[in-house]
């Protein structure tokens, strides 16, 4: 077992647990998980909106702490979903690799942005 897998495991019980305590379960359907993700991802694009590519790079340490907070909620929120789903997130991301590996081989899309099948 990983690092990464013993401590998303450790994640996972920290935030059954806090949910627990303050009986919040009941309010964690997936589908509410999904939209509390949802916005969660919309607060953290509303940090780089309106921003240059160069811009995005942020180095504002108070901005890049907005930015943290931003993503710890995305984590939190989507490690609640996988948990109501029985869905491991790191075997999924896993799997994803996989299929992307085979649907971008290197000779075809090196440099490119183009989506697989646009040739």
């Amino acid at each position: 077992m990983s690092y990464f897998e013993v401590d998303m495991k450790n994640l996972i019980e920290q935030l059954r647990e806090f949910a627990k305590d303050r009986d919040w379960d009941q309010f964690h359907s997936p589908k509410n998980l999904a939209m509390a993700l949802s916005v969660e991802v919309a607060e953290l694009v509303e940090h780089f909106q309106w921003l240059t590519e160069d811009q995005s790079y942020i180095k504002d340490p108070a901005k890049l702490e907005e930015i943290k907070q931003e993503i710890g909620d995305i984590l939190i929120y989507l490690t609640r979903l996988s948990d109501k789903l029985g869905i491991d997130p790191m075997g999924a991301a896993k799997d994803k690799i996989e299929i992307n590996n085979k649907k971008y081989p290197v000779e075809m899309v090196k440099g490119s942005a183009r989506k697989y099948n646009e040739g």
